[in-house]
């Protein structure tokens, strides 16, 4: 670019076309705001844009995430009358969904008079990148079956259609994504493949994520942080770090995010001088500035171990400013471990910052429901009501048959509920045989045991394995994906439910997954 400056400053009376190349190839370049400057100079020499100026603008702007910029270049291409050209339209539509505003992109996706693939492409990539896997899909879906004939998905689509898939857990719709692009010959394509490793770590099938970077021609950086990242995710710690270690072999220089799994599968096996180690060598071997993820990483590692004091001066002697999320990743360390004093202080930081999270309730909940301290938590309870802090109720989803069934705690609402609740009664009864004893110290209510042990057999992943175990033949592995972390008597039944019935049970919850054979789970109890 800058020889492409020289030159375009030695023309005496530049165009529109010379101005929309210098802008086309800022917004391209790895300094898109220069790209606003030439708009600026193209203004100010009286020099009308057309519609190829708003397309690469909008982009400079989506890279930049600039949302008040590209505001100001939506309302210019208004003013000149260039906002009902497909191509503009489409930016647009890219350009607020890069900016999280997925609805405006709808709304302008919907106002579209014609529609072409990258105008499908960039509203469904806009809803699945801001965490509406649901109606990305259901776009998807319209898509494929327009009245016009359906516009027919290429290798764009089909990343978003995996990123959606594996926001969910939906393996079966994932794998029929992968033999269709395999029949398009798009499956050998970096970009096609990384997000397909990413979808399988994602839906807790490591096999399969392997499979995919061991056929892959061509790995990138990113193919390798993908599965140090899913191995690590996993709960596969000791092969994501020996992963690593084959990608330094082969001269890849790592990511900040690479690292980040790195540390990630350090604190989920314990590895405390390991993660250290790796930390230091953030700056020291790889030039990488350590950001926030990177503390909360090492917070985490020292939160699990036990080291809880340890984490608490890490996080006050931070070259960064802790935010809200590192202080709830010590505050749940507090809650694991039983430590009130530190727990206390974490939780008039966090009212500080981050007030009404009902996550920060829930854990400090849990911290004095560990010691019984029973006033406290209906203390808790009654402010939560009285400020309004709604706590996210718990939800597990299971796919079967093209469907995602969703349970949550003690739910009566599926068809078939009652074969459902019978199953539980049959369960119930085997896990006695096996000497099961309920684990009811975080159940958040100062009531009879019989009670708890019932409020903890109708938990929603409780209810999803027996709609699971009803409704697939013997043998089938069950995937389990819900939205909070399992409880400590959830996961003691999961492991005994997996050895019973002769099942594989895997579970995805907010943090990790869990592998669970034979009465064992890959997290070795530690999570």
């Amino acid at each position: 670019m800058p020889y492409a400056s020289a030159v375009f400053a030695q023309v005496p009376n530049p165009g529109v076309f010379s101005y929309n190349t210098m802008i086309r190839g800022y917004a391209e370049s790895c300094h898109p705001r220069h790209a606003l400057d030439v708009h600026r100079l193209m203004l100010a020499a009286d020099v009308p844009p057309d519609s190829h100026t708003y397309p690469f603008l909008l982009k400079a702007c989506a890279k930049l995430l600039s949302l008040r910029d590209g505001e100001r270049v939506h309302c210019r291409s208004v003013k000149d009358g260039h906002d009902a050209c497909v191509f503009v339209q489409n930016t647009l539509v890219h350009f607020y969904a890069a900016c999280g505003l997925f609805e405006s992109a709808h709304k302008l996706f919907e106002r579209m008079s014609h529609r072409n693939l990258i105008s499908w492409n960039s509203v469904i990539n806009g809803f699945a990148i801001n965490g509406r896997p649901n109606e990305a899909l259901t776009l998807f879906r319209e898509m494929v079956a327009d009245e016009d004939g359906g516009i027919e998905p290429d290798g764009f689509t089909m990343v978003s259609l995996l990123c959606a898939c594996a926001e969910l857990g939906v393996l079966a719709l994932g794998r029929r994504s992968h033999v269709y692009l395999a029949k398009r010959g798009l499956d050998r394509n970096a970009h096609v493949g990384n997000a397909l490793i990413d979808f399988y770590a994602k839906c807790g099938s490591i096999e399969e994520a392997y499979k995919v970077f061991d056929e892959m021609d061509e790995r990138t950086v990113v193919s390798w942080t993908c599965l140090i990242v899913g191995l690590a995710m996993n709960g596969f710690g000791e092969e994501s770090l020996d992963l690593f270690h084959a990608m330094e072999r082969e001269r890849l220089v790592p990511t900040e995010i690479t690292l980040v799994g790195v540390l990630y599968a350090c604190s989920h096996c314990g590895l405390v001088d390991d993660g250290f180690r790796y930390f230091n060598r953030l700056t020291r071997d790889y030039g990488i500035v350590p950001k926030i993820e990177h503390y909360g990483c090492m917070v985490d590692l020292l939160g699990r171990a036990g080291l809880v004091e340890e984490a608490h001066s890490y996080i006050m002697n931070m070259p960064l400013e802790p935010n809200a999320v590192i202080w709830r990743t010590l505050l749940g360390a507090c809650t694991m471990h039983k430590r009130l004093e530190i727990g206390e202080a974490v939780w008039a930081r966090l009212v500080e910052l981050d007030p009404g999270h009902s996550g920060d309730y829930v854990l400090l909940s849990n911290m004095y429901a560990a010691v019984s301290q029973w006033g406290i938590v209906h203390k808790l309870r009654r402010s939560m009501l009285k400020g309004g802090v709604r706590k996210m109720p718990g939800h597990s989803l299971v796919e079967l048959g093209n469907h995602m069934h969703e349970f949550i705690m003690g739910d009566r609402s599926h068809p078939q509920s009652q074969q459902i609740y019978e199953m539980l009664e049959e369960i119930a009864a085997r896990l006695r045989l096996e000497g099961y004893m309920p684990h009811t110290t975080n159940v958040l209510a100062d009531i009879e045991e019989e009670e708890k042990e019932t409020a903890l057999n109708y938990h929603s992943e409780r209810l999803a394995i027996a709609f699971a175990l009803l409704n697939t033949a013997p043998g089938t592995p069950i995937r389990i994906v819900k939205n909070l972390r399992v409880c400590a008597d959830c996961h003691i039944v999961t492991k005994l439910i997996s050895k019973i019935y002769d099942r594989e049970i895997v579970v995805r919850d907010r943090s990790r997954f869990h592998h669970v054979r034979g009465g064992s789970c890959s997290c070795k109890d530690y999570w």
